[in-house]
């Protein structure tokens, strides 16, 4: 994992996103959050075992089912099995090492 911090690239509202094998944070002062970096790792997992582009094109089709579902951009993106998985396990130190590949299908 390799962390860096640039607030301009990240959307409104997001403290930290993951692009395989970074971890962008909206400022300094994140890179002391357990919880936020863990739910980053999870989803620096969730890339690797997709080999990312499977990861990103999976991503987006949800989102968009999603979107149409809820009709609303941030109920859709908290319904993401990856975004499930992250929130659900981001207070689980452990979670990264004892989770089940492919973990995320349990939150479809």
């Amino acid at each position: 994992m390799i962390v860096l911090v640039n607030k301009f690239l990240l959307a409104k509202g997001f403290n930290g996103v993951s692009f395989w094998p970074f971890v962008i944070l909206k400022n300094e002062s994140f890179k002391n959050d357990p919880v936020l970096l863990n739910h980053e790792k999870i989803h620096l997992k969730q890339q690797a075992e997709m080999l990312l582009v499977f990861f990103y094109l999976w991503y987006g089709i949800e989102f968009g089912v999603k979107f149409l579902q809820y009709k609303n951009k941030y109920l859709a993106y908290r319904n993401i099995s990856f975004e499930k998985e992250a929130y659900k396990n981001e207070l689980n130190m452990n979670y990264v090492r004892s989770r089940k590949f492919w973990g995320f299908l349990k939150y479809l």
